[in-house]
C-alpha cells in the first residue's frame, strides 16, 4: 500500500508529466490519417518508379522519427545538465511549433496549398522538430514520474504514461475520423489534413503552461547538490518522518560506484537497449502508423478503415489499464513474457490471412489480439523498466542511448513496412503477409530476452535496484572464478 503522505501532490504531478506522453501518441500517430493527402500532394506528383515512391513515401511519413532520435539521444544530457522539468519545457516548444509548422509547411515559402511537391521538405522539417519534442517527452515524462512516485506505486503511475500515450493516439484517431466526415475525400485531401496537424496545438499548449507550475525531482536536485530543495519536495511528495532517509539514500547512491556509463557493468545498458529495440521490432509502429492502410488492404473504405482503427485504439487503451492495475502486482517479468506471446500468436494468425487472403472479421480479432498483448505488456512495462533499471548517477546518459536506440529501432520498421506492404513481388507471393510473419518471430524473440536476461524489479527502490546490478556484476565475476566461492 501507498503512503498517503504527499500522495495527491504526486498524482497531479504525474498526470502533468503523462501530458508528454499524450503529445508522443497524438504526435506519431495524427498522420495516419493523412497519408493519402501526403502521398496526392506532395509525392504522387513526381511520378517516381514503384520503389522510389514508396520509400519516398514511408520516409515521409516515418520523418518525425529522425526527430525523435535526435530528441531521445541529447533528452538524457537536457535531464542532467538542466532538469527534468526544464526539459519537459522544451519538449512542450518544439511540440507546438512542429505541429503549426507541419499543418502550413507553406507558410512564409509560398501560397498555402499552391506548392505541391515543393511543400515536402519543409513539411519534412516540420515533423522532424515535433519529432523532437516527442524524444524528449518519451525519456522525461517517464523519469519524472520515477523519480516522484512511491515505490509501492511506481509501476502503476508509470504506466499512466503509457496509457496517456495510447490515449493520445485513440484521440487523434478520434479526431482525425471527425474531420474526414466534415467534407469529401477532395476536402480532406486539400484542407482537412491540416486541421488534423493543427489540432494538436491544443494539448501542446496546455502541457506547456502546467509545467511552469511544477518543481523538479529530489534526484536531480540532489545531483546538483541542492539537498535543502531536495528535501523540500520530498517532504511534500512523501511524508515528513520518512523524508530525511529518503534524501540519504539518494545521497549514496550517487557516490557509490561513481558516473561512468559502465561503472555497474554492461549487462544493465545491453538490457536496455535491447528492451528498447526489441519493443520497436515486433510491430507496433507498424500497426500504430500504418491502421487506416491495413484495413484498407482488408478491403475497407477509408470512412471504414479510420472507424476501425479507432476501434483497435480503444483496444490499446484498455489493455493498457489492464497493465496499470498488474504490473505492481504480479510482477515485469510475467507481463512481458505473456504479451510477447500473444503478439507472436495474433502476427502468425495475421500474416496467415493475408497470405490466404481469407480476410474479414478475423483480421480485424487478430489486429486487436496483437494490441491487447502489446498493451499489457510492451507498451507500458518497457517504460516502466526503462525508468527503473538504470542507477541514479548514470540514468541519464544510459537511459538516453536506449531511447534513441528504440527511435533508430522505429525508423527502421516505421520505413520498412512501407515498402514491404507495397512490394509487388511480396505480394505476388504473400498478398500483404511477409511483414506480419516477421513480427511475429520478433515477438518470440522478445519473450526469450526478458525469460533470459530481465531482472524483476517490483517492489524495489531505485537504489535497491541499483544494488541489485551491482550483485548481478559481483555474482557473474564470481561464476568465471570459482576459486572465490
Amino acid at each position: 500500500m501507498a503512503k498517503q503522505g504527499g500522495f495527491p501532490l504526486v498524482a497531479g504531478l504525474t498526470l502533468i508529466a503523462t501530458l508528454g506522453g499524450l503529445l508522443f501518441g497524438y504526435d506519431t500517430a495524427v498522420i495516419s490519417g493523412a497519408i493519402g493527402a501526403i502521398d496526392a500532394n506532395f509525392i504522387d506528383p513526381l511520378n517516381l518508379p514503384e520503389t522510389q515512391r514508396l520509400s519516398l513515401s514511408g520516409f515521409t511519413i516515418a520523418s518525425a522519427l529522425f526527430g525523435c532520435i535526435v530528441g531521445g539521444a541529447v533528452a538524457g544530457w537536457v535531464a542532467d545538465r538542466f532538469g527534468r522539468r526544464v526539459g519537459l519545457i522544451v519538449a512542450a516548444v518544439f511540440f507546438l511549433v512542429g505541429t503549426l509548422g507541419s499543418a502550413v509547411p507553406e507558410l512564409g515559402l509560398g501560397p498555402i496549398g499552391g506548392m505541391g511537391p515543393d511543400a515536402l521538405t519543409p513539411f519534412n522539417i516540420y515533423r522532424i522538430i515535433g519529432g523532437i519534442g516527442v524524444g524528449l517527452a518519451s525519456l522525461l515524462s517517464p523519469l519524472y514520474i520515477a523519480e516522484i512516485a512511491p515505490k509501492e506505486v511506481r509501476g502503476k503511475l508509470v504506466s499512466l504514461n503509457q496509457i496517456a500515450i495510447v490515449v493520445g493516439m485513440v484521440g487523434v484517431y478520434f479526431v482525425n475520423w471527425a474531420i474526414a466526415q466534415l467534407g469529401d475525400e477532395q476536402w480532406l485531401r486539400t484542407v482537412g489534413w491540416r486541421w488534423m496537424f493543427a489540432s494538436e496545438a491544443v494539448p501542446s499548449l496546455l502541457f506547456l503552461g502546467l509545467l511552469l507550475f511544477v518543481p523538479d525531482t529530489p534526484r536531480w536536485l540532489v545531483m546538483k547538490g541542492r539537498t535543502q530543495e531536495a528535501l523540500g519536495v520530498l517532504r511534500r511528495l512523501d511524508t515528513e518522518a520518512d523524508s530525511p532517509a529518503i534524501l540519504a539514500e539518494i545521497e549514496q547512491s550517487l557516490v557509490v560506484r561513481g558516473d561512468r556509463l559502465f561503472a555497474f557493468g554492461a549487462l544493465v545498458i545491453v538490457v536496455g537497449i535491447m528492451l528498447s529495440v526489441f519493443q520497436q521490432l515486433i510491430g507496433i509502429n507498424a500497426v500504430l502508423y500504418y491502421a487506416p492502410l491495413m484495413f484498407k488492404n482488408m478491403g475497407a473504405t477509408t470512412d471504414s478503415a479510420l472507424l476501425q482503427t479507432v476501434i483497435v485504439g480503444i483496444a490499446n487503451v484498455g489493455f493498457t489499464v489492464v497493465a496499470m492495475y498488474t504490473v505492481d502486482r504480479f510482477g515485469r517479468r510475467p507481463l512481458m513474457i505473456l504479451g510477447a506471446a500473444i503478439m507472436a500468436v495474433a502476427m502468425l494468425v495475421l500474416g496467415c490471412l493475408f497470405a490466404g487472403n481469407a480476410l474479414g472479421l478475423g483480421a480485424l480479432l487478430a489486429m486487436i489480439l496483437y494490441i491487447a498483448g502489446f498493451a499489457l505488456s510492451w507498451g507500458p512495462v518497457t517504460w516502466v523498466l526503462l525508468s527503473e533499471i538504470f542507477p541514479n548517477s548514470i540514468k541519464g546518459k544510459a537511459m538516453a542511448i536506449a531511447v534513441a536506440a528504440q527511435w533508430i529501432a522505429n525508423l527502421v520498421v516505421s520505413w520498412s513496412f512501407k515498402v514491404l506492404d507495397g512490394n509487388s513481388y511480396l505480394n505476388a507471393q504473400f498478398n500483404h503477409g511477409f511483414a506480419y510473419w516477421l513480427y511475429a518471430a520478433m515477438s518470440v524473440l522478445a519473450g526469450l530476452f526478458v525469460w533470459r536476461y530481465v531482472p524483476e524489479t517490483k517492489g524495489c527502490s531505485l537504489e535497491e535496484i541499483q544494488r541489485l546490478w551491482f550483485g548481478k556484476r559481483a555474482a557473474a565475476a564470481d561464476a568465471l572464478n570459482p576459486a572465490k566461492v
